[in-house]
């Protein structure tokens, strides 16, 4: 359990700071970080910080996928976070 709550709040660090470089790159006019790339991670557990990232860079949110996708990968994360606790294979 100490090592999946550790490897999500890694994932979600991760997530959070490629919303905020992408964003810098952006301002910049820099290589930007590909849109697949910031919805994959996102999809593989870093809903939250993706959340944040868009929040508090005001970064992808006026684009339908990140306005949507987002908020929907978080939500399934959340049902199967809870799904696997209620049927006990987390603790």
């Amino acid at each position: 359990m100490k090592t999946i709550l550790l490897l999500l709040v890694a994932v979600n660090l991760v997530s959070f700071t490629l919303y905020g470089l992408d964003k810098l790159k952006a301002k910049k006019g820099l290589w930007r970080i590909r849109e697949s790339t910031l919805l994959l991670i996102a999809a593989l557990g870093g809903s939250v910080g993706a959340l944040l990232g868009m929040e508090v860079f005001r970064h992808k949110t006026k684009h339908w996928q990140f306005k949507v996708l987002v908020p929907v990968f978080l939500v399934l994360h959340i049902a199967l976070a809870v799904w696997l606790v209620k049927s006990g294979l987390l603790p």
